[in-house]
């Protein structure tokens, strides 16, 4: 090991998606890793806030196991988001018609299935932050010609997500009974955004 490695940062992965956000920063979309990423992820998604994401009592390796599941599969995908270098979210990305939610709705060609966990702040809120981070993961999310639709459903009780959800445009579709919770489906479209 040379003398210098425990100063060493780790390496930059390589993102899927990169956008520059002006007056905001950098957005870089990088696929998760679970065995360098489990502790962080699960130090956000058993935090009380996070109560929607249904995992407050997961333990680092239940983490871990999850998100090796999720990274073994072709139609689910899971990714840390990048703010300037600095994980700020978890971002999720599923084909309806592989996942539980398909048989609660009548599944149209080109939908792309979502979800997002925005990691802790550092100190006080961000004004428009969310806004900027949604906004670059919508247009990752469309910047492939054959997502034509974007779902997301939410647990029904989260009415913060969904107000946020209706203000970026998507429009409300019906509660559905998932194994985990009862959700409200939200869709946008390319032409709503």
């Amino acid at each position: 090991m040379p003398p210098d490695a425990h100063t060493t940062a780790p390496a930059r992965r390589d993102a899927v998606y990169e956008q520059v956000v002006e007056g905001f920063g950098t957005i870089r979309v990088v696929p998760v890793d679970p065995p360098a990423d489990a502790e962080l992820i699960h130090s956000w998604v058993t935090e009380e806030r996070a109560r929607f994401w249904g995992m407050l009592d997961a333990s680092v390796p239940r983490v871990l196991e999850l998100y090796d599941y999720v990274d073994s599969l072709d139609t689910h995908h899971a990714y840390l988001v990048h703010r300037d270098d600095r994980p700020v979210a978890l971002f999720q990305t599923y084909e309806p018609e592989a996942d539980p939610v398909g048989e609660c709705y009548d599944v149209q060609p080109g939908d792309f299935g979502v979800h997002l966990l925005i990691g802790p702040t550092a100190g006080a809120s961000e004004r428009g932050f969310t806004a900027a981070l949604l906004s670059a993961l919508l247009a990752y999310a469309f910047s492939d010609p054959r997502h034509t639709r974007i779902v997301a459903e939410p647990d029904i009780h989260n009415d913060k997500v969904i107000d946020r959800l209706l203000r970026t445009g998507f429009t409300l579709g019906p509660e559905i009974d998932l194994p985990e919770k009862r959700a409200r489906l939200l869709f946008l479209t390319r032409d709503d955004r």
